[in-house]
């Protein structure tokens, strides 16, 4: 399937325009985003939470897990392989299918970019101010864009995770931000590991400080190796124990 396919549905059915225009614009959207490689997806239940959990804070009522697989599996059509996004709002759901996506292992750069999302811990739609920074910085030929406040405490990627390796220690940055699925996954197998880990505030101006630093969403994980003109070490422990978490995270049907 080419990358740049989508398939768009409805409450289960193929969206016409004005479907999409009124879900869109009518209503304060969330969504949740995975890959699917046959079939399945990891943290699978994380996404459900996500979903039932922010149309219950937005709308007053749940999402059932099992309507939102089935309209999945729907919309997928028989397809083993794809990115897929689920959008919750007043009306219904939304869910589109593209290609598959992975993200490039290779080192990343980041810069950083005094912004902090509203209600930064719901996944929603309309995020126009981040998704600006995070263009401006692949503009400039940097991968991402770091959010951090006027203190230079780091809270997350325009649209990923951010996690930092000192001491033997996973350390994620204590601050406001969104809980993302594969950062989720990644505790919980790390913990599952015994790998030792923190939530404490992090400083773009104490990076120096720490061995090592990653950042995940759902295409999933790659170290960092600068923020702006600061080069951060690339230790193989920490990329080790990141890697052996995420392959030992089971792959959950559809």
């Amino acid at each position: 399937m080419p990358s740049d396919y989508i398939a768009i549905e409805v409450n289960g059915r193929e969206a016409d325009q004005a479907a999409v225009s009124l879900l869109e614009h009518e209503g304060w959207g969330h969504f949740t985003a995975m890959q699917v490689r046959g079939g399945r997806t990891r943290g699978l239940d994380l996404h459900l939470s996500r979903l039932r959990a922010a149309h219950l804070e937005i709308y007053g009522r749940e999402l059932g897990g099992q309507e939102v697989r089935d309209r999945i599996r729907h919309a997928l059509d028989g397809r083993g392989d794809a990115s897929v996004r689920v959008y919750g709002y007043w009306a219904g759901l939304i869910v589109t299918v593209r290609g598959p996506q992975d993200m490039p292992r290779r080192p990343h750069a980041m810069t950083a970019v005094q912004f902090q999302r509203p209600l930064a811990r719901l996944k929603h739609v309309g995020s126009w101010s981040q998704g600006r920074f995070g263009e401006a910085a692949q503009a400039a030929g940097i991968d991402e864009g770091l959010l951090v406040d006027e203190t230079g405490r780091i809270s997350e990627g325009t649209i990923t995770n951010v996690g930092f390796w000192r001491d033997g220690r996973v350390i994620w940055p204590e601050a406001p931000k969104l809980d993302g699925i594969t950062m989720l996954v990644l505790r919980r197998q790390l913990a599952a590991a015994g790998v030792a880990q923190a939530e404490e505030p992090v400083r773009v101006q104490d990076l120096a400080g720490y061995d090592g630093m990653i950042l995940c969403n759902s295409r999933g994980w790659a170290p960092v190796g600068r923020v702006d003109d600061l080069i951060i070490p690339q230790d193989e422990a920490f990329t080790g124990v990141i890697a052996a978490a995420i392959e030992s995270s089971p792959w959950d049907e559809i």
